[in-house]
């Protein structure tokens, strides 16, 4: 798209925009829902404190327990780097749409050389922001899968201690 092309239609503008736009938005409810697995997170190891203070636990529910920490702290510092990388993407695709912004605008006024360099910057802001949800999927699906596994080890007890007592 050259800067004629722009200038002739104001829906090109917004063409180059709505892409880091939209990006922008799943980024910030991807950072919210993170924010909120934190915070189940840190109320999972409160109850997991808690239960630690119990005087009369066998030996191996303290086993189990310590196993359990050890999985929550190692799936909380997965979500603190999955929120890092999903604030920098943010942070690009906000930096990218306000460059094509600027771009698009001083295209007409300061020439080609404007444009193509903001559309470039844009562009390389584009691919960091997509590089960085990337980044923060993996550490949110690695932090999953520990969940996944504090379930399953929870499970097993339920089913022995159901076994046990014969319900």
């Amino acid at each position: 798209m050259d800067s004629s092309s722009l200038a002739q239609s104001p829906f090109a503008v917004l063409t180059l925009i709505v892409a880091p736009a939209v990006l922008t938005n799943a980024t910030s409810v991807l950072a919210m829902s993170t924010i909120n697995r934190m915070l189940r997170t840190r109320d999972r190891m409160h109850e997991l404190y808690v239960a630690s203070e119990a005087e009369d636990l066998a030996p191996a529910d303290c086993e189990r327990l310590l196993a359990q920490v050890e999985r929550v702290e190692r799936q909380a510092v997965l979500l603190l780097r999955a929120l890092r990388f999903i604030y920098v993407s943010l942070s690009a695709f906000a930096a990218a749409a306000l460059m094509t912004l600027l771009g698009a605008s001083l295209a007409q006024y300061q020439g080609a050389i404007w444009f193509r360099g903001l559309s470039i910057l844009g562009l390389v802001l584009g691919f960091v922001g997509v590089g960085g949800l990337v980044g923060g999927c993996s550490y949110l699906l690695r932090a999953t899968y520990i969940s996944l596994t504090n379930i399953r080890d929870e499970a097993t007890v339920v089913r022995t201690r159901h076994k046990t007592r014969k319900c």
